[in-house]
């Protein structure tokens, strides 16, 4: 299967510019960069993908042995750099897709120039003296709820996830980027992120990372910004004055000035 195809993978920008991927999250597809990528497009090849399963992407190509792990994930993002011939790139990831890029970066350093990490989170469930945020009752009924109806449950969900109820519109494009992920593999999906634990990982992680917080989030609450920039060796800490979870919706000329401010001019 070509892997282009397989993730809908789509180029702009200057093919003499470094490499920019842009790695879109659980429950959205790579139109959720369309505030961000015109900034970058004059000095960056610029390159967007759909996860198996979100948006074009083939969902043929869904391995439920491999897709149970974030591992797999990353996998297909490292052969989408190798099909590309494009590394070493600069690799933007939000949400999950954040602990993805950290994990293609741990298995193929030499793709992977820098990481921009957009709310990431290794483990969404509070365990001992670690805040994630969640209890594990409260995801177990998260995925509960979306197993008996993913779209009512994207309807509700979506405009608290973005965090700003008087731009309701936000809050309508998120959910239809939902609506618009396969329901099945949408809700395996949501138990490999949710359920996911990469805590370990982010000390094995020597790329130079940005760590881009806002100021409040409610799936990647400020404690955990802190600790992944804590655990991460060579990352630095931007964080937003914005709310919810979507900068690069809701406040994307931020987003944009602090990546900026991090990558190379």
């Amino acid at each position: 299967m070509d892997v282009l195809e397989r993730n809908n993978v789509r180029v702009s920008g200057t093919a003499d510019g470094p490499t920019m991927v842009l790695a879109h999250g659980f429950g959205c597809d790579q139109q959720m960069w369309h505030l961000v990528v015109p900034h970058f497009e004059a000095t960056h090849r610029v390159v967007l993908f759909d996860h198996v399963g979100a948006g074009g992407s083939d969902t043929a190509a869904y391995d439920a042995a491999r897709h149970a792990h974030l591992e797999g994930y990353a996998q297909d993002v490292v052969e989408i750099i190798e099909a590309l011939d494009a590394g070493p790139v600069v690799l933007v990831g939000h949400s999950v897709s954040a602990m993805i890029g950290l994990l293609a970066a741990r298995a193929r350093p030499e793709l992977v120039d820098r990481l921009v990490l957009v709310g990431p989170s290794p483990r969404y469930i509070d365990d001992g003296d670690y805040r994630g945020g969640f209890s594990q009752e409260e995801i177990d009924e998260l995925l509960e709820t979306m197993d008996d109806n993913y779209l009512g449950w994207s309807a509700h969900i979506a405009p608290v996830i973005m965090g700003v109820p008087d731009r309701p519109e936000l809050g309508e494009e998120l959910t239809a980027s939902f609506c618009r992920t396969d329901p099945v593999l949408a809700r395996r999906f949501a138990r490999t992120t949710f359920l996911s634990d990469n805590r370990a990982d982010l000390p094995e992680v020597a790329t130079p990372a940005l760590v881009v917080q806002c100021r409040e989030d409610v799936i990647a609450p400020m404690e955990v910004g802190e600790y992944v920039r804590d655990h991460l060796p060579n990352s630095d800490f931007a964080v937003l004055d914005a709310v919810g979870h979507c900068p690069n919706l809701s406040a994307p000329d931020q987003l944009v000035a602090a990546m900026k401010a991090y990558l190379p001019a």
